[in-house]
């Protein structure tokens, strides 16, 4: 129970290109609403900018008489001369004031605009980037999901996603603050005093390389992180699932002990990473204020030695340096959060797009088989698999005609239920051939050949939902119709209610569910439920029995009218009445289809047409069941063990 095993280490192997360009590659649909959000948003800063120019006009210009124009006399927005009298103050004061009102509506409104569209983006671009990792997970092979556990797949989906999303959706927007406020306040600074100017953007270059050295720093620490997150998610998942289990062994204590040592793990990662980035911070904050007090100095002492010079700021314009000053250095503070960010943004890309690199295992033909029909004959031309290294299925030759019912017996992990994975394509051989109507089923289109096989599993899965919704997934139609029928009863689609051809398609697919139902045997147990066909059966159907989930699975197979149907021990879990019920039920709804029926009661597929015994991954025998008994081989003695009773002859 190793907590490595099923982990994502391996995932960044399978980048094409640096993760970052990749997800920069979803904005590419967007660029319209983007290149409009980033010129609303530089036109947002550079509004900011224009306050601190105002004051220093109203402080020189209007309170100390300066006449010095300026910024805003240079471009022409206020006129130019000392300003003496009263009306001319009070006219001056007034286009300060206009200016400084047009300055905060440009910025609300440029604000607006672009907040709206960069955020709306990047939701769109978590969407499409969900969507498509999602149906690409769902579309990888089945030893992807048997070396992968669930807790990883649900952190890349969620926590990764979400992840970039938050990256897409502020730090964007940062780097264009940092950009045009660096930008913006060099240019103005540099009009009123290129000294001081190069002493306030000294530590511009210094930051951009300490950020540097800094994602180099932190970024072993948060691809560890990452992975500490991807296992403790696994095993808190797992925690969670086998809580009957822990429940019945009373393994509290075990359970929190491992809890407690991943969490420990990850506090450790998380600490060591928060001591470096808080280092780092404080390092920027002081470079920060060694400047603020370098230009007090500076500016200070140019104005006590000679207050009339050039080099001499006015009031205005000293005041405008410390004003910019404080909006200069809170960006590229920012910027090292920014570093932060980006590299833990890097992280999940690594993992978001090494998964969609990922090529799955099982893939179609450029030219795939769609046949319209299917008889539904199998062969296995000696075939061989293996999970690992070590064969499960070893040279297994087998015929079966259409319309047969094939029994398979043998001992647990004699390579039964891999054998028949290998008929829809969970898996395809290492060696020979699986035929479906004489065809292989590698030159199959996916969908067409699983369209016409169906599989029950011992224990099979049911979603949340209601018991018509499960059966239902059997076929699409019918689960379109119960999805119509169920935005009905909520009230959630008046154009449905309205539609009488919508509703009587729902009315069918129900209709069609009861019939499935009816043939597992499942109709009555059903009726008996609070809300008969729509009982909610929670997560992973555990409101009902394990007999009851079975029935309901078959069902939801035989609603496919598939031409090939696979028990896997499909009746394992139901009572022998039942049993029996399904039985002869499902010796109806067989009779023209292909069956296999794997079964640890031997009793139910005596009938069948041929059985074949397996052992170690190999057929050792094959024949009817009075055949086999006859042979007194494997199958007869686990035939007489479950009977409990001595050979007897075929004609007894």
């Amino acid at each position: 129970m190793s907590d490595e095993h099923g982990g994502f280490e391996g995932i960044r192997e399978n980048l094409d290109r640096h993760p970052m360009l990749q997800l920069f590659g979803y904005a590419t649909p967007y660029w319209p609403r983007l290149t409009v959000g980033v010129v609303a948003s530089f036109l947002t800063r550079f509004a900011r900018l224009v306050p601190p120019i105002i004051v220093a006009a109203a402080i020189d210009r209007v309170l100390l008489n300066n006449g010095e124009p300026g910024l805003l006399t240079q471009a022409g927005l206020l006129p130019s001369g000392a300003i003496t009298s009263e009306a001319a103050k009070v006219a001056f004061l007034r286009r300060l004031v206009v200016l400084a009102a047009v300055a905060y509506v440009v910025r609300s409104v440029s604000r607006f605009v672009s907040r709206y569209l960069l955020q709306s983006s990047a939701q769109k671009i978590q969407r499409d980037l969900r969507n498509d990792t999602y149906d690409h997970l769902q579309r990888l092979s089945m030893d992807f999901f048997a070396d992968h556990q669930t807790g990883g797949m649900m952190s890349i989906l969620n926590s990764d996603i979400n992840r970039l999303e938050s990256f897409l959706n502020t730090e964007f927007r940062q780097f264009i603050r940092v950009v045009a406020t660096v930008g913006g306040i060099a240019v103005i600074l540099s009009t009123y005093s290129v000294k001081l100017a190069l002493i306030a953007l000294a530590p511009v270059p210094i930051i951009g390389i300490a950020s540097g050295y800094f994602l180099t720093w932190i970024e072993p620490r948060y691809r560890s992180i990452r992975r500490t997150v991807s296992r403790l998610n696994t095993r808190l998942e797992n925690n969670l699932s086998g809580a009957a289990v822990i429940k019945a062994f009373d393994r509290y204590g075990f359970e929190r002990e491992r809890v407690e040592a991943q969490s420990q793990t990850y506090h450790d990662e998380k600490v060591a990473a928060l001591r470096i980035r808080r280092a780092f911070f404080a390092g920027l904050r002081l470079l920060t204020g060694v400047v603020f007090v370098a230009i007090l100095y500076v500016a200070g002492m140019d104005f006590i030695a000679n207050p009339e010079s050039e080099a001499a700021l006015s009031a205005g314009t000293f005041a405008v340096f410390f004003l910019y000053l404080r909006r200069l250095y809170s960006p590229m503070r920012r910027v090292g959060k920014s570093a932060n960010k980006y590299q833990l943004a890097k992280s999940s890309a690594e993992r978001v797009f090494g998964l969609l690199g990922r090529e799955p295992a099982i893939t179609e033909p450029a030219d795939p088989y769609e046949p319209e029909s299917m008889d539904g004959s199998v062969a296995f031309d000696d075939v061989t698999f293996a999970y690992d290294s070590e064969p499960v299925v070893r040279d297994v030759d087998l015929e079966v005609e259409a319309g047969d019912t094939v029994g398979l017996a043998g001992p647990t992990g004699a390579g039964k239920s891999t054998l028949l994975k290998l008929v829809p394509r969970f898996h395809d051989p290492d060696e020979g051939a699986v035929r479906v109507d004489g065809t292989d089923v590698r030159e199959y289109r996916l969908q067409t050949l699983r369209d016409h096989v169906a599989v029950v599993e011992q224990q099979p899965y049911l979603f949340s939902g209601t018991v018509a919704e499960n059966i239902a997934y059997g076929d699409r139609e019918v689960l379109a119709g119960e999805q119509r029928r169920a935005r009905e009863d909520d009230g959630g689609d008046e154009r449905a209610r309205a539609d009488r051809r919508r509703a009587a398609d729902a009315e069918a697919a129900r209709e069609r569910v009861r019939e499935a139902a009816d043939a597992a045997e499942a109709h009555a147990f059903i009726e008996g439920l609070p809300e008969g066909y729509d009982t909610q059966i929670g997560e992973r159907g555990i409101k009902l029995s394990g007999g009851q989930r079975q029935r309901v699975a078959i069902a939801r197979a035989l609603l496919n009218d598939p031409e090939i149907i696979i028990f896997d021990e499909a009746t394992s879990d139901v009572d022998t009445e039942t049993e029996e019920r399904i039985q002869e039920s499902l010796d109806r709804l067989v009779e023209d289809r292909t069956a296999f029926v794997i079964a640890h009661r031997l009793s139910t597929i005596r009938d069948a047409d041929s059985i074949v015994v397996m052992d170690e991954g190999r057929v050792v025998e094959r024949g009817s069941h009075d055949d086999l008994l006859v042979d007194g081989g494997d199958y007869a003695d686990l035939w007489y063990a479950q009977a409990d009773e001595g050979p007897v002859s075929a004609d007894d």
